[in-house]
Parts: structure tokens; C-alpha cells; sequence
């Protein structure tokens, strides 16, 4: 894995501003201000509650906001060094999936139920990876659904999502996003459907390919309890904002910020008995 302490930044972003609105509506800002900093090889947990703007901060970073209703500003958001929001569609094409893959929550709605497994990922290789010819392009598609622990692939690639449980399918999802070798992925909430077992597994793997590819992770989740083997920091948003960040022990250990102390308290513990599950007091954080 490169040293992401001194390499310099793959994703910066400075003073992103994202509002949603019609022209002739005053337009609701839904992140303000969000400075962030990720460098090859390293992972950062975005938390929060829905609401709080995770997805739309994610979804900005490749420009994937329908503009308008959304309307992106920012000092600086550049991957590579190369300014996004200048990039012309045919540029973003070119990062999207390639430089930028997603994973999104609910793989039975972002597969396409009247397409076989081959297909779709074979598409993404098409558009994303020239390097592999038509005719070598099963045996690649193999290769990443054994690397996401899919057994008998090569039998699945004849497969349609519906005859997969959810935990293959999210699995088939993991293989498409890295079958073009991007250098970012950004997971939003991957493990939502999920049953434990089926959550432990898939964190597990994100954490293993990391390491494998020496790939950056942005994982979105508004579960701390699975961010600790994946992320080594943490970004708190709350209301739109960051409202902490640092590191993902010293944030579960020693929380600064009161919102991110509520929502620690609001995680469930082994062995503890409670009539009733903590809640977030609102009142407190105005």
C-alpha cells in the first residue's frame, strides 16, 4: 500500500457548497462548506444520519447530481489534480467508473433484472477497459467474481440478479465497480440489506481489495459499529457540515463534537441492558 501520509491528494475538495432547487424557488442548501482531503491507498468514513448530505457530497465528486435541480460549487474539487467541476461530459465519462467507481445500497435496484451477470459487467469492461478484448472478456469477468468470493462463477455469469441472494448480488456489484481498476471507490451504504453475517463478510472483503489494490475507499454509513476494520479516519457530517474528523480510534474512543457523542450513544452494546434505545436530543445540538 503507497504511504498516504506524504503522497499527494488523489480527491481534494475545498469549500463544496451543493443547493437543490428550481429557479424560481429559494433553494435548500443541502452541504455546506465541505472541505476533504484522500490520498492513494487510503480509506475515510463519511457518518451521519440520512439527511445529513453524505450521498450528495459523494455523488458530486463525479458529478452524477442532475444540474439542475442541484447546483455544485467549490474552491477546489480535483482528482488527480485535474479541476471537476470544469470537466465537459466526455471528460466525466471518462472518470466515471474508470477513476470513480460506486457501489450503491441496494444492489437489486442498480442491477438490471432482465440482464445476465456477463452482460453487465461485460459492458462495464467495454466501455472502461480497451485492454481486454471481446474474446477475453468472460475470462475477466471470472476473475473478479472469484476475487469478491463468488463460487462457480463461471456458472453465474449466465445468471440474472433475481436467482442471487442479496449478498451475492452486492458481491457481483463489488466486482463490476473494480473490474475497471478504478483508483477511488466510493461505497454508499453497502451493506443496508444485509443481514450481520452478510455485512461482516462484505466489509471484510472491501477491507481485503483495499489492501489488495491499493485502492481508496470513501465508505458512507451511518453505522459506526463497521467502519472501524475499513476506514482509518472518519468524517462526521451533521446538518450538511462536517463537524468533526480524525482518526477512526481516537473518534470512537474520545468524541469531541456533541453530535458525534450522541450518535455513539445511540449504538447498541454487547452485554448491556436497556429498557430502551438511547436517542439523539435534537434540542441539544441547536
Amino acid at each position: 500500500m503507497s504511504d498516504a501520509s506524504t503522497s499527494a491528494p488523489l480527491l481534494r475538495v475545498r469549500d463544496l457548497q451543493i443547493e437543490f432547487g428550481r429557479h424560481d424557488t429559494t433553494p435548500v442548501k443541502a452541504v455546506k462548506g465541505i472541505d476533504l482531503e484522500l490520498r492513494q491507498g487510503e480509506s475515510i468514513a463519511l457518518v451521519g444520519e440520512s439527511g445529513s448530505g453524505k450521498s450528495a457530497t459523494a455523488l458530486s465528486f463525479a458529478r452524477l447530481l442532475p444540474e439542475p435541480p442541484a447546483r455544485i460549487t467549490a474552491q477546489e474539487m480535483s482528482l488527480k489534480g485535474k479541476e471537476i467541476l470544469k470537466m465537459n461530459e466526455a471528460q466525466l465519462r471518462g472518470i466515471r467508473g474508470k477513476e470513480i467507481a460506486y457501489i450503491f445500497q441496494e444492489p437489486t435496484t442498480s442491477l438490471n433484472p432482465v440482464l445476465t451477470i456477463r452482460t453487465q459487467i461485460g459492458e462495464a469492461l467495454a466501455l472502461h477497459r480497451p485492454d481486454v478484448p471481446k474474446a477475453g472478456r468472460d475470462d475477466e469477468i471470472v476473475k473478479w467474481l472469484d476475487k469478491v468470493g463468488i463460487v462457480d462463477s463461471r456458472k453465474r455469469l449466465r445468471a440474472y440478479p433475481h436467482e442471487l441472494s442479496g449478498g451475492m448480488q452486492q458481491r457481483v456489484m463489488i466486482a463490476m465497480a473494480l473490474c475497471c481498476q478504478p483508483k477511488l471507490l466510493i461505497a454508499d451504504e453497502p451493506t443496508t440489506a444485509l443481514d450481520v453475517t452478510i455485512q461482516k463478510q462484505i466489509m471484510d472483503l472491501l477491507a481485503q481489495l483495499r489492501r489488495d489494490l491499493d485502492m481508496s475507499i470513501i465508505l458512507i454509513t451511518h453505522n459506526l459499529g463497521i467502519i472501524r476494520d475499513v476506514a482509518d479516519r472518519v468524517a462526521v457530517m451533521f446538518r450538511g457540515e462536517i463537524v468533526e474528523t480524525g482518526p477512526v480510534d481516537e473518534i470512537l474512543r474520545s468524541p469531541k463534537h456533541p453530535y458525534t457523542k450522541a450518535l455513539l450513544a445511540c449504538v447498541p452494546r454487547m452485554g448491556m441492558k436497556q429498557s430502551r434505545l438511547t436517542t439523539i436530543d435534537y434540542s441539544a445540538l441547536a
